[in-house]
């Protein structure tokens, strides 16, 4: 499945950033990827667009050819989401512990395939989501109550949600100490974030470098495991749980190795994905 990219337009501008985990301002140049520049922070090692896009520019490539890209993935997208929440025991373990107000916030939710399926279960949903096409379908299909903005222009109450999820989202954020602070300031006492995004020290990107297909664009931050939980602790969440899983993509390798690899790599915990679940403090 090819992720979704566009090359920087000639008219988008950009602009220097510290590190956004650890705020360092030292950085070694890494890649260049299609008119992206990769840097490392020298300090906690996080990987950064930087000169980085303003986030107007980034918000525009969200536009109808995204939407049908959403379109024709979208049930291969919320399984693999639901796999994810299984696999972290989100629905047998986690779900009893929540506060008794069960809704959740989907963040950079698309067309709201996700939040289709907690309504069935009973929730209250909410989501936010940059493509105008796809928030004006699934509103429309589905009646999860999704608006076409960035989370921190959402307006959204404090101590609002129970559960926050965002899938392959941060990594388009501009801000993400800024975003996860808003995230912690949506959350009710108790209640949980889950995170998923690529894998920066995964085995897939050891082994493919800047030809990483998480390696684009549109992706302004790549994590490693560490990275993410640090800033997930930063603004005071409680991290609980970390999974990763994705040994070698589909297509590259006989079916048989690629099983082998997809066993070892979440058992080893170097997965091409990591999820990240953390609880704010009662």
């Amino acid at each position: 499945m090819r992720t979704f990219s566009k090359i920087p337009g000639d008219s988008e501008k950009s602009r220097l950033i510290k590190c956004p985990v650890c705020g360092g301002k030292q950085f070694r140049r890494k890649w260049e990827i299609e008119g992206a520049s990769f840097v490392s922070c020298s300090d906690c090692r996080l990987i950064l667009q930087n000169p980085q896009p303003f986030p107007t520019d980034l918000k525009a490539r969200y536009d109808s050819e995204y939407f049908d890209y959403e379109m024709q993935n979208e049930e291969s997208f919320f399984k693999l989401m639901m796999l994810g929440l299984k696999d972290a025991d989100f629905f047998e373990k986690i779900v009893p512990t929540l506060p008794d107000k069960r809704n959740i916030l989907d963040i950079g939710c698309a067309t709201g395939r996700l939040l289709k399926h907690f309504k069935l279960a009973g929730w209250e949903t909410a989501g936010v989501e940059p493509c105008v096409e796809s928030v004006d379908f699934g509103n429309r299909e589905y009646g999860v109550n999704i608006r076409a903005v960035t989370l921190e222009n959402a307006e959204f109450s404090d101590s609002e949600f129970s559960f926050v999820h965002a899938s392959h989202l941060i990594e388009h954020v501009s801000d993400p100490s800024a975003f996860v602070a808003e995230v912690v300031r949506v959350l009710l006492p108790g209640g949980v974030f889950v995170c998923v995004t690529p894998s920066f020290d995964g085995f897939q990107a050891r082994l493919h470098g800047s030809s990483w297909r998480s390696a684009i664009p549109d992706h302004v931050t790549l994590f490693s495991k560490s990275t993410l939980t640090q800033l997930l602790k930063n603004s005071g969440l409680e991290v609980e749980l970390v999974r990763t899983w994705g040994g070698l993509a589909v297509g590259s390798v006989p079916g048989w190795i690629k099983k082998i690899a997809d066993v070892l790599a979440k058992k080893w915990n170097f997965g091409d994905v990591v999820l990240v679940l953390a609880r704010k403090p009662l």
